[in-house]
């Protein structure tokens, strides 16, 4: 006895073989259904049409059946041609022998093609199917002379040509709008993926941001003041002043790092607040403290929606961190004024020279976020080399 999974598996693998061999399977029930009719005497179809001059023996239809039970097992690579060999063999059959099999290779030879052609194929079909029957039905009145005859011969024939052609059109409607729901189903799954890796990117990219923002800027402060301490002779006063900024600097960027880990693990929770234009100050101090010369006027007393301020202290820290790497013992002038739809930051630079130690090599990617950053605002960004210095200029609107 087969067991449950046996059993399983063979019934599962059958539609399979059935499919595989359907047109052989098909061919041999035409060929059945033929020789059952001939050997029963129903070989003859509508006799009343048929132009011997006397009965034949049934099994002629069979023989007349036979090409088109070929053209039924060749009707997967074969099937327009099968399909009109076996057109000539239905109507010559109908107009003389007679023959159950040649009219049913017919029908399944049309709801093949039916079936595996376009809307517009199926169109030009039922044209065809149409044709045929009127082409029928006259040649039926022409033979019998009865109109009553040629009617109900043309109605019968009408009946099975139209129901053959309905089965398989709507067979195929339900074949291409499962096709559609599939490829709708993937182009789905495809935009899912799309958004998902979307987003992604976009937590990727507020990461970088936020690194960079809260952490960069505090680890290459470190690096400075202790090379500076380093590279001077020892001092307890400013060795003492330089420890002490390099503990401010970690303590910091410890913090940051732990609001962020907490919300990368917890999947919530709120980063360490962006600085706004208050902390500019103590960039400026620490900035004076690596060697700049900065000049600043101070903030407009207005008050500013908190994204603008944030981003206005982040484009100072950033210009302020890039001159100290790039134009150390240089001159810096910070100037932020507010006119009527926007907050103006320009960072200016010049007579300053690189450090050579430590070596902090940038790859530009904190100015182009900064530019991101402040586009995604609606705002403009321009940052490049001016005479002899280096400018940073943002323009911040305030009514966004």
């Amino acid at each position: 006895m087969a067991t449950t999974s046996e059993t399983t598996g063979h019934e599962s693998a059958r539609p399979g073989w059935v499919q595989r061999h359907r047109p052989l399977l098909d061919a041999a029930g035409v060929a059945a259904v033929s020789a059952i009719a001939a050997a029963a005497g129903l070989g003859e179809i509508w006799d009343v049409l048929s132009v011997l001059p006397e009965s034949v023996s049934p099994w002629w239809g069979f023989v007349i059946a036979v090409p088109a039970i070929v053209c039924v097992a060749l009707k997967r690579r074969y099937p327009r041609t099968g399909l009109a060999v076996t057109t000539v063999l239905a109507v010559v059959a109908l107009f003389t022998v007679g023959g159950i099999g040649t009219m049913v290779a017919f029908l399944d030879l049309l709801w093949t093609v039916t079936l595996g052609s376009t809307p517009v194929g199926r169109r030009r079909i039922l044209a065809g199917c149409a044709a045929a029957t009127a082409a029928i039905l006259a040649m039926t009145l022409v033979v019998t002379g009865d109109v009553r005859i040629a009617v109900l011969i043309g109605l019968q024939l009408g009946a099975l040509l139209g129901a053959d052609y309905w089965w398989a059109t709507a067979v195929a409607q339900a074949n291409e709008l499962a096709e559609l729901h599939r490829r709708e189903a993937r182009e789905v799954v495809r935009l899912a993926e799309r958004e998902r890796d979307a987003a992604l990117q976009r937590e990727r990219d507020g990461m970088a941001r936020e690194l960079h923002d809260l952490v960069a800027g505090h680890v290459s402060a470190m690096a400075i003041r202790a090379e500076a301490a380093l590279s001077n002779e020892r001092d307890p006063a400013a060795d003492g002043a330089a420890l002490r900024a390099v503990r401010d600097s970690s303590l910091e960027a410890h913090e940051a790092l732990r609001s962020m880990i907490r919300v990368l693990r917890a999947g919530g929770g709120e980063l360490v607040v962006p600085p706004r234009l208050d902390r500019v100050p103590a960039y400026i101090d620490e900035a004076r403290r690596t060697g700049l010369e900065v000049s600043f006027g101070g903030p407009p007393a207005a008050t500013v929606p908190a994204a603008v301020e944030q981003l206005a202290a982040s484009v100072v820290q950033e210009s302020l961190a890039n001159c100290v790497r790039h134009a150390a013992g240089g001159r810096v002038a910070i100037d932020i004024a507010l006119d009527e739809d926007a907050l103006i930051v320009r960072v200016d630079s010049r007579d300053g020279r690189r450090l050579d130690r430590p070596e902090l090599p940038g790859n530009g990617s904190g100015l182009t976020m900064l530019a991101e950053r402040v586009r995604a605002l609606g705002g403009r960004f321009d940052a490049g080399p001016v005479g002899a210095g280096w400018s940073v200029r943002a323009s911040l609107p305030v009514n966004a």
